[in-house]
């Protein structure tokens, strides 16, 4: 019998290249842009990156979880047309949560081995600012002296009303089943801030981040859209939650659950941000002489129990190694998105991880975890960690609210 799960496995398909925004803290300078805007100037600035002119591009796979507007149902749509992308291209939203991201690279490299297209533009955009405060019993009026029922969309989408609890308690029983400390969580917490850091120092991170500045997108016999960045500010170029942050420090933050494990300060940071990359065929590639940043290898999707949704990546990549016959101490780089500190370490206790491959540059509680994007923020990480180090073979994943792992098998071709 199979093991259960989603693979998919990819025989020549390339990642051209691929750029994200600065991740900015919620309610800071990209706080008022709609992710629709995000994810156009990313989609502009991937095709001018990867020297791909929107002509060649035969679809558009665009991710976003929350809408930030009234114009979500065109997001994608949008994304392609004043991206450049033809008006003929197609544009399709796919959602798969924390795990969007990748799902958009599975769905663009199943797109392109079919033969439906040469050239796919993945794009993941999320504003967490601009999750709206919603109701959806008031379609037939008020009733006299019923409760308003106006909720924040962002804080009741964390809770899982099958198993009953939030997000951060799946964590805590992660942390309980792997016998995982406070102390433990919050030194991880402290060594996430530590590289993200040293990575912006290096310069690393600035070499996949396209600055946003106050510009406007034509469109040929539409309306124009934009972005227009507010008072004195004039170009956003870096991310901004990353600082220094001392085990002393985090320690002394009140766990959002009592006697729990999980802060604000060991958790993904909240913030607004864009990704995108273009994905395209093998002949492609060689055709227009590009030089790839990685190959897409293969991908897998798994469930495993809401109330322990954060293991997830452990058997995803489980289901990836043994559907492509290799082995754990083959893979140089691991980026497991950082939901929660205990999350992260459980996954890494259950896959008996070497935690000196994981997310060498950072995770998700530095940098942050702007839901669509977050995967294909992870997936140009890696790659482009590959490429630095001089490492072959890579694999990037993220749990999935609901109980679901995904994880994505990535090859740097100059190391092959």
């Amino acid at each position: 019998m199979a093991t259960p799960g989603l693979f998919s496995s990819f025989d020549d398909i390339w990642m051209l290249d691929g750029v994200r925004t600065p991740m900015v803290d919620y309610c800071g300078a990209l706080g008022h842009i709609s992710p629709t805007d995000l994810g156009i100037k990313v989609a502009r600035a991937v095709l001018e990156r990867a020297g791909v002119p929107g002509t060649d591009i035969g679809s558009v796979i665009a991710g976003n979880m929350a809408p930030g507007d009234f114009e979500q149902f065109m997001l994608p749509r949008h994304i392609g047309l004043y991206g450049g992308v033809p008006v003929e291209v197609p544009a399709l939203m796919a959602q798969r949560i924390c795990g969007t991201g990748f799902e958009l690279f599975r769905q663009a490299g199943e797109q392109i081995q079919s033969g439906a297209c040469d050239a796919a533009l993945v794009v993941g955009a999320e504003s967490m600012t601009r999750n709206p405060i919603a109701a959806f019993e008031h379609r037939t009026g008020f009733k006299l002296g019923a409760s308003v029922g106006f909720k924040d969309f962002m804080w009741e989408a964390l809770n899982d009303s099958a198993a009953g609890i939030n997000m951060i308690q799946t964590a805590e029983n992660l942390a309980k089943k792997y016998g995982i400390t406070r102390p433990e969580v919050d030194e991880f917490a402290s060594q996430s801030f530590a590289k993200a850091v040293a990575a912006q120092q290096s310069g690393f991170h600035a070499g996949e981040i396209v600055p946003v500045i106050s510009e406007k997108f034509e469109l040929h016999g539409y309306h124009t859209r934009g972005i227009r960045l507010q008072g004195k500010t004039t170009e956003v170029a870096q991310d901004t939650h990353a600082r220094i942050s001392p085990v002393e420090v985090l320690a002394k933050l009140r766990a959002v659950h009592e006697g729990g494990v999980q802060t604000g300060g060991n958790s993904a940071a909240l913030v607004d941000a864009a990704a995108a990359a273009v994905v395209a065929s093998g002949a492609y590639a060689r055709a227009h002489h590009k030089n790839p940043l990685a190959r897409v290898v293969a991908s897998a999707i798994v469930g495993v129990p809401p109330e322990i949704m954060g293991i997830g990546p452990a058997p995803a990549i489980r289901l990836l190694l043994s559907r492509t016959g290799m082995a754990l101490d083959q893979i140089a780089r691991f980026e497991i998105n950082e939901a929660q500190g205990a999350q992260t370490l459980a996954v890494a206790r259950d896959l008996d991880l070497d935690v000196a491959k994981l997310n060498v540059n950072g995770g998700a509680i530095a940098l942050g975890h702007p839901l669509a994007a977050t995967g294909v923020r992870l997936t140009l990480t890696l790659a482009r960690e590959l490429r630095a180090s001089g490492q072959r073979w890579g694999i990037a994943s993220a749990c999935i609210g609901g109980g679901q792992g995904i994880a994505l098998l990535l090859e740097n071709p100059l190391a092959a």
